[in-house]
């Protein structure tokens, strides 16, 4: 069985993927586990310490996918850079967790929005490392970001998929 901390984790990623950072309450999360409150108060003291934790969380296992930097040429790191984006919308339906909190990025704590920008420039530097210019790099997380959004918004993985295909032609 899964321990307390990480199953707060998964639900509090999950929430925030579907409602934003604001719309997730400890009340919500411990409902849905089945716990009380003050079980999410023991393993997170404030909402800005599990909004990091599940950033950080999430960067890592985006950045576990990726690999290490500059190990994959051009072509390959697109490639694989972009098959990231079409697993996590196919295998979960949901939007990147940075991209949704990202919209909320004025409004969130300095602690949260700290590590959201940190993984779009981690996922820059990923880019560039394999060759990339700045300026595409940022045209690449752009479009996949924003094909992610529609697609999730409009029920329809073809859009990113398409997309997908067009980023890996242009830089084969």
């Amino acid at each position: 069985m899964m321990d307390t901390k990480e199953q707060i984790l998964d639900h509090a990623e999950r929430a925030m993927r579907l409602r934003g950072y604001h719309a997730v309450s400890f009340r919500d999360l411990a409902d849905e586990l089945g716990i009380k409150s003050a079980s999410i108060h023991y393993h997170f003291r404030h909402k800005h310490d599990l909004g990091a934790a599940v950033v950080e969380r999430y960067s890592g296992k985006v950045a576990a996918a990726l690999g290490s930097q500059g190990a994959l040429n051009r072509s390959k790191a697109v490639a694989k850079f972009c098959d990231v984006y079409v697993t996590a919308l196919k295998g979960q339906g949901l939007q990147c967790l940075c991209s949704m909190l990202s919209a909320e990025s004025r409004g969130l704590p300095e602690s949260v929005a700290t590590p959201v920008a940190g993984f779009f420039q981690s996922n820059l530097s990923w880019l560039q490392a394999s060759g990339l210019s700045e300026q595409q790099a940022l045209q690449i997380q752009a479009t996949l970001q924003g094909a992610m959004s529609m697609a999730v918004a409009l029920n329809q993985t073809d859009i990113l998929e398409s997309l997908v295909q067009e980023i890996k032609t242009t830089y084969a």
